[in-house]
């Protein structure tokens, strides 16, 4: 093998039980997270946001949407073993598999990610899995995502004895922080590297911190001073469908003002992407879902006009006017008429990917 050593330096001897050498992955570092100070190793938020944030919000923090491990591997079997935090393992509509599972990804010859493994049948608190077997003995670098609806106190890879571990090449460009509502969080994806955030980040080989809290993205001050304390190449803000209507509508607009200028008063350099509130695929006959998204989608224009007496060049908006853009034509791509199934994920990774190459150059 070429530049792998037996385990990384940065590691503990592995743990070998039952011809299995098992290694804790938080020691060749968790991608996906914005902050170090933390409660808890794995939580999204820091710990100065609790108390600050709204008790969902803080709740939600604690899944691990979006962390992920990348590391090279000789080895010809790669099990895995996790322990959940919360016994909720599945949703109505969402399987365990995408809500408390772990997805496994290889690096091919023509340097793009292809899927490879799921953990199955998760059960809480200790899951353990079978990812990939009889493989050949070649040198490949491996990316796992952790859960993306519960959150994990440890994630440990499991190896043969004999296999060398060592942490993957550095990353080279800043993240991508992504803003918004359940669907960024992956709801509701069958497995977690099937959510729009994650297929960005293989795409454009970039991390991607994802800030996707269930219901409760509602851009509020708070959670604007948090987004403003990160420094990533470019931040997409997609939390209209979450826009909170018991409020009233000055809020909302002073909510989104507020949290494009913060943004750019902190980063005043740093693209700020905004995707418009998606069409649901049942107002073709209803009224209401209509309303609602004009509405929500209003506070956004309104906000954007405040901002015209200097307007930030680098700030840009995905239009989906039509419905036709992020989820296609027909009415296939979601589980419930809201949430994306893969195929959504796919065709919303489709159009905004094409955008960020050119907001990032």
């Amino acid at each position: 093998m070429s530049n792998i050593s037996k385990y990384d330096s940065n590691m503990l001897a592995p743990n070998v039980t039952d011809g299995v050498a098992w290694y804790d992955l938080s020691l060749l570092g968790v991608e996906g997270l914005g902050w170090t100070d933390t409660n808890h190793p794995l939580d999204r938020l820091p710990a100065h946001a609790q108390g600050q944030v709204t008790e969902a919000v803080w709740n939600l923090s604690q899944h691990s949407a979006g962390l992920c491990v990348r590391f090279k591997t000789n080895a010809v079997s790669l099990d895995a073993r996790w322990t959940l935090r919360f016994e909720n393992l599945a949703m109505d509509h969402m399987p365990a598999t995408g809500c408390s599972s772990v997805d496994l990804y290889v690096l091919d010859d023509k340097q793009k990610w292809r899927w490879l493994g799921i953990g199955r049948n998760p059960t809480f608190p200790l899951s353990q899995a079978s990812l990939v077997s009889e493989l050949t003995p070649n040198e490949r670098q491996y990316l796992l995502y952790f859960p993306l609806y519960n959150g994990v106190s440890q994630v440990e890879i499991g190896l043969p004895p004999e296999a060398a571990l060592c942490v993957a090449p550095p990353r080279k460009d800043k993240p991508i922080c992504i803003y918004g509502t359940s669907i960024v969080q992956g709801g509701c994806a069958s497995r977690p590297g099937l959510a729009y955030p994650s297929i960005l980040g293989r795409r454009l080989n970039r991390q991607v911190i994802n800030l996707g809290f269930l219901g409760s993205a509602k851009a509020e001050p708070e959670m604007t001073k948090l987004l403003a304390q990160l420094n990533p190449a470019v931040f997409i803000i997609d939390s209209l469908p979450n826009a909170d209507v018991n409020v009233g509508v000055d809020v909302n607009e002073q909510r989104l003002e507020h949290l494009v200028r913060s943004l750019l008063e902190a980063r005043p350099t740093t693209p700020i992407l905004f995707i418009e509130y998606i069409v649901y695929r049942k107002q073709h006959l209803a009224q209401e879902p209509q309303t609602t998204r004009n509405t929500r989608n209003g506070y956004w224009h309104t906000a954007r006009q405040r901002l015209q007496d200097n307007p930030p060049k680098n700030l840009h908006l995905l239009h989906d006017l039509s419905g036709d853009n992020l989820l296609g034509h027909d009415t296939e791509a979601t589980v419930d008429g809201v949430h994306p199934n893969d195929l959504g994920f796919m065709r919303m990774a489709d159009v905004i990917e094409p955008v960020l190459r050119k907001i990032l150059g």
